[in-house]
């Protein structure tokens, strides 16, 4: 029986093996797909397909950079040792290398390595955060690595020199922020949050007239826990919109292991 690219995609979703171990057994079952699928089993290759629900919160986040771009990959496992094999590692590098020469899209192309890891490892290991920013003539970019690939961040900026914007680059990784601007953030959670606090405002007791003014700074601070313009830099007075003064942030991504 002629063993087509879609016999092999099949028992590929059906039983989670590497593309290479699929074909194989569809060879050796003579395009059977029932006996392939046992031959699998036999083999201990079928066993993938049950990992994607698993939690994989370790990894590691590497970053590649050229005189034209930055690029990031987060590739998480669930476990520390295999994220700190050979494979793992060369794994990651090899995205980030082809996400800085083709485009986040390149990261695709890696879908049969990635499963054939899983099988070797016996592990969820999939790809998590893949951004790559184009360093411009108008504009700055900083590529940050933090714990040997616990955390990496890339931050574009217009006006702002190179020296402040690797400094919230550190300050990024270590507040962790969720979005760049008040605006980011879904109108609906600010007004779900603002209704929250309006309502412990109330249970202390607090006098009506002075509920606004209690809720608008109780506020204030929950966009300085979530918003990078709004961050004090390095918990400090001085937030990050008032270091990079005339300057703009034009975005800003962060990954993490953990």
């Amino acid at each position: 029986m002629a063993i087509t690219a879609k016999h092999v995609q099949d028992l590929r979703k059906s039983t989670g093996a590497g593309m290479m171990d699929a074909k194989k057994a569809l060879t050796e079952a003579d395009g059977d797909f029932e006996a392939a699928v046992q031959i699998l089993r036999e083999k201990g290759l079928a066993k993938a397909a049950t990992r994607s629900d698993r939690e994989n919160t370790e990894g590691l986040v590497v970053i590649a950079e050229n005189d034209s771009a930055a690029a990031l990959v987060h590739l998480r496992s669930e476990t520390d040792f295999s994220a700190k094999s050979d494979d793992f590692a060369a794994l990651a590098d090899d995205v980030a290398a082809a996400v800085l020469a083709d485009g986040e899209s390149a990261a695709a192309g890696f879908e049969a390595r990635l499963e054939d890891l899983r099988l070797t490892v016996k592990e969820n290991i999939e790809l998590g955060v893949v951004a790559r920013y184009e360093k411009r003539a108008d504009s700055v970019v900083d590529a940050y690595l933090h714990g040997g690939g616990r955390a990496g961040v890339l931050i574009e900026a217009e006006n702002v020199d190179p020296a402040t914007l690797h400094e919230i680059a550190l300050h990024v990784a270590f507040a962790k922020p969720k979005f760049l601007a008040r605006d980011d953030i879904p109108e609906d959670d600010v007004a779900r949050e603002r209704a929250a606090l309006l309502e412990i405002t109330k249970s202390e007791g607090k006098p009506e007239a002075a509920w606004d003014k209690i809720v608008t700074g109780r506020i204030n601070a929950w966009f300085g826990e979530l918003v990078l313009l709004d961050q004090g830099v390095f918990g400090e007075k001085e937030t990050v919109a008032e270091k990079i003064g005339d300057g703009t942030i034009t975005r800003f991504v962060l990954a993490m292991v953990g």
